[in-house]
């Protein structure tokens, strides 16, 4: 080029190439963390050495940082990636360090990227032999026969869903249900293919995680039979009731289930946004009227955050695991009270004797705190307390002598099947059931486990109607 030609400008293209951009914190921790855990050895020499590549430059900090990680972590979190950009943001070398750079108004720059992430060696894991072994998002996709897109599409992560368009790509259906007097419920129910994951990750992977023994809610051998057996013939039955008990399951209490069943920290993360959902401001701006205005703010705080969906066929067993801590605490709260303690979904019931009658507020007050610790409120308007003298129950069933179904309920089902036999089944129909039919069986088969000899009875006079 001669000396009088001019130099060509640069392309925009080339302009933007050629910038160097500056990280946010949570961007340079989390790449630092890859570098760190893709170290050849989880010493403090290998890990300046993995910071200064990835900053272009040998930083005085790295070997104090290096320092405080080796404190927390003696052995590298392999499968926390996570965790460990988290802890890397707390430590006060690296806080330290980004203050520095931004007073001098030079802050550090990504120069190298890891390429790869580092996978999780299989002696890292411990995992419970029953369950699958999935310790990459490729393993976690061929289990459910999916892509990986597919899987990070279903899995929504970034809670993309919550913001997106109305359309045929959400991967839920929202139903308001009014409830007279009280704050309306929504229903949220998963798309066929999602529902379908859900359904596998029910029972290949999450029914297989042991739940405490206090739960008699969708647990194999176990019911609301079982549950309320445990309460018969004593002094005291006290009843509470959980509020918004699915919507009060977090999203980070069902990762923290995945982490202590032994998956890592990316397959727990993947499974977490399979079987949570956040609902979009338009469906909860929809809310209909009815109860309490404290209530209804607080159900729409929970909704817009990750939580368990009532409609997920997942929900229900995960809402037992998530609920295991408060299920110990329970437990222990009612042993140290001579008392017995059982748990069907939202429904907690305790018993005793004459100790836990006359200290029953007491009592309830200690549940109520313990439940407010782990993330749970009591509804106050459901709390029962019922002596021996008056008819006590547990889900529906009593539970004085023996489990039992409520004579009003049982003469109720007297009644229609004795007029469906009478005036014929279609005019007793008032609820509008699909399936009428099949409605009375459900009902008699339930009379039938609490109280055979009244259940044959009603079965009798089913058999007597013409259909």
């Amino acid at each position: 080029m001669s000396a009088g030609a001019a130099v060509p400008r640069p392309t925009p293209a080339a302009l933007v190439l050629a910038r160097r951009p500056h990280p946010s914190t949570d961007a340079l921790a989390a790449t630092l963390a890859a570098a760190l855990l893709g170290a050849k050895t989880w010493s403090k020499t290998e890990m300046i050495d993995a910071g200064a590549h990835v900053l272009g430059a040998r930083r005085r900090w790295l070997g104090p940082l290096a320092t405080e990680i080796l404190s927390s972590y003696p052995r590298a979190p392999t499968d926390s990636p996570r965790e460990l950009a988290a802890h890397i943001i707390d430590c006060a070398a690296f806080s330290n360090a980004i203050e520095a750079a931004t007073s001098r108004g030079v802050p550090n720059i990504i120069a190298h990227y890891p390429l790869t992430p580092p996978l999780t060696p299989p002696q890292a894991r411990a995992v419970t032999s029953a369950l699958p072994r999935l310790d990459t998002l490729g393993d976690l996709a061929a289990f459910l026969t999916l892509t990986p897109g597919e899987l990070d599409w279903f899995a929504d992560t970034g809670q993309w869903n919550r913001t997106a368009r109305p359309g045929a790509l959400h991967h839920y259906r929202h139903e308001w249900r009014v409830r007279p007097g009280r704050t309306p419920r929504l229903l949220e129910v998963p798309g066929t293919r999602l529902r379908a994951l859900q359904r596998t990750l029910l029972h290949d992977l999450l029914g297989l995680i042991p739940t405490h023994g206090a739960a008699h809610g969708f647990v194999p051998g176990r019911s609301a039979v079982t549950g309320a057996a445990r309460h018969t013939g004593t002094a005291a039955v006290i009843s509470l009731d959980l509020t918004t008990f699915f919507a009060s399951v977090t999203g980070s209490a069902i990762y923290g289930t995945l982490r202590r069943a032994g998956y890592p920290e990316s397959v727990a993360h993947s499974i977490t946004g399979l079987c949570t959902h956040a609902v979009p401001p338009r469906v909860i701006a929809a809310m209909p009227p009815g109860g309490d205005p404290a209530e209804r703010a607080a159900l729409r705080r929970a909704l817009a955050a990750p939580h368990l969906p009532q409609g997920a066929p997942s929900s229900p067993v995960l809402g037992n695991l998530a609920l295991r801590r408060l299920d110990a605490r329970l437990a222990g709260w009612a042993d140290a009270a001579a008392a017995t303690y059982t748990r069907y979904a939202d429904d907690l019931a305790f018993s005793g004797g004459t100790d836990l009658r006359r200290r029953a507020d007491a009592f309830v007050r200690g549940v109520t705190r313990i439940a407010l610790a782990e993330g749970h409120t009591v509804n106050p308007h459901k709390t029962r307390v019922r002596p021996a003298s008056v008819r006590q129950s547990v889900t529906g069933i009593v539970v004085n002598e023996h489990p039992n179904i409520s004579r009003v309920d049982a003469d109720r089902l007297k009644a229609i099947l004795h007029n469906c036999e009478l005036h014929g089944p279609a005019g007793q129909n008032r609820a509008g059931h699909a399936d009428f039919r099949a409605h009375l069986l459900g009902r008699i088969s339930w009379v039938e486990q609490l109280n055979p000899e009244r259940g044959a009875r009603l079965r009798a006079s089913f058999g007597r109607i013409r259909w």
